[in-house]
């Protein structure tokens, strides 16, 4: 292994930090007065998220916001719902921002008809101001029609992800996602004919069962069929918060010193292959423009994960979708049939959130430099309350402390979440809130 491993320094469970708080201190004291102001007081860029909370098959694995896509009905009313959602959020931004980035995800996004998918575009274009936006799409290869790659063609989507996991017809079947090589190999071939310039392999370590070679089966043949990127995570057993995991066998899942040796061998093997590592677990190749932004400092953390989005807003469409605005983060209703019927009487369905104060906002941006870049410059004060806590990571060699700057050493990068938890005031003792470090 190139890390050392600290299994004292990993056993607490923490976010992934997508945002500074994080949802798990959102409230109702968020609502749609807030939001309605918010977005009216909007000005400049501004990027787009449009959830889309159904798949045609539902994996046992998956921590999404997302049902099974079969009832007709109940599809085209959550669609008529987005509409509405569409056409109320337009028009509070109208005349004042300019929309550089959409995507699409959710759930699964190609879930929908292709015909369906290219009204909500129609909606978008009607609605609010795209400035010729970057077009990005999640996509279930096992539903990725002809027809699909058409449509991303004509419209000139340029950045996709699938949902691949592992090739390992095993530990398919152990999670409830089997879906053939040649599916996902046609899935590839359909959107580069698309042309999809910037194609992420979603992968999974940490499975019921898994070996290490199954792994590097996994990691070859993702390196064999040319993703641009990669993003390798840990799967994260929380059966008590999510029931479809039940169906997972949890004695089966590996240790923290096998799933650290996982995240320990995925790394080197995709730096070896030529990919540039981005924060704790996505890979690029050099010419994408998440590895360029990796390399050149501008790399950014949001809702989406690691990103080159440099837009300060995140518009947030559809059940559960999340805004992020530098004092505000508001989520609309997890639930469909509530996130339609308020939207049926023409109001906005945000339910949940948390107004960013000063020092929020200072903690998040140490967080998201720490996280994307290693190293962060930490507003006075700060350093005083969490020193204490940053001494056993100094002490082993994995972080320097020089002044008011914390950096973060090559090898302290499996243990960057945790480093990053310190400067959350917010986090407690909750192991069942949150996923293994690792």
């Amino acid at each position: 292994m190139i890390w050392p491993y600290y299994p004292e320094l990993l056993a607490k469970p923490v976010p992934r930090y997508t945002s500074f708080p994080t949802a798990a201190e959102f409230t109702n004291a968020v609502g749609p007065a807030d939001i309605d102001h918010a977005l009216r007081s909007l000005s400049g860029d501004v990027s787009l998220y449009v959830h889309i909370p159904y798949c045609q098959q539902i994996c046992w694995y998956c921590g999404c916001n997302t049902g099974a896509a079969n009832k007709a009905h109940r599809l085209s009313s959550y669609l008529d719902a987005l509409h509405r959602e569409i056409a109320l959020v337009g028009t509070r931004m109208d005349g004042r921002v300019a929309v550089r980035r959409v995507a699409f995800g959710g759930g699964s996004p190609n879930a929908i008809a292709p015909t369906d998918f290219v009204r909500l575009l129609d909606a978008l274009t009607l609605h609010v101001a795209l400035e010729n936006p970057t077009w990005s799409i999640e996509l279930d290869p096992r539903g990725l029609t002809q027809e699909w790659g058409d449509v991303l063609g004509w419209v000139g989507v340029s950045h996709a992800s699938m949902g691949v996991q592992t090739f390992d017809p095993a530990l398919q079947t152990a999670i409830g996602r089997v879906q053939p090589d040649a599916e996902i190999v046609r899935g590839t071939e359909m959107l580069r004919k698309a042309g999809i310039t910037s194609l992420n392999f979603d992968l999974m370590y940490g499975l019921p069962g898994q070996r290490l070679d199954q792994l590097e089966a996994s990691l070859g043949r993702t390196v064999e069929l040319g993703a641009d990127r990669i993003a390798l995570f840990g799967y994260a057993h929380v059966p008590h918060l999510i029931p479809r995991q039940q169906r997972i066998d949890g004695t089966a899942l590996p240790d923290q010193a096998a799933r650290f040796a996982m995240a320990d061998f995925g790394y080197r093997y995709l730096t070896e292959a030529g990919y540039i590592p981005v924060g704790f677990d996505h890979f690029a190749l050099p010419g994408d423009p998440l590895a360029r932004a990796a390399r050149n400092g501008t790399l950014r953390r949001n809702f989406q994960g690691f990103t080159e989005d440099q837009a300060p807003a995140l518009v947030g469409l559809g059940a559960s979708a999340i805004t992020c605005l530098p004092d505000l983060l508001a989520q609309n209703d997890k639930n469909a049939g509530r996130y339609r019927m308020i939207l049926s009487q023409d109001r906005l369905p945000v339910a949940l959130g948390i107004v960013r104060s000063g020092e929020d906002q200072e903690r998040g941006a140490v967080i998201e430099a720490l996280l994307c870049h290693g190293a962060a410059d930490l507003p006075p004060g700060l350093l005083g309350t969490v020193l204490p806590q940053l001494a056993p990571f100094a002490e082993r060699g994995l972080l320097r402390l020089q002044g008011a700057r914390v950096t973060l050493e090559p090898a302290a990068l499996p243990y960057a979440r945790t480093i990053a938890a310190l400067f959350d005031p917010y986090r407690q003792q909750s192991p069942s809130r949150f996923s293994s470090a690792v």
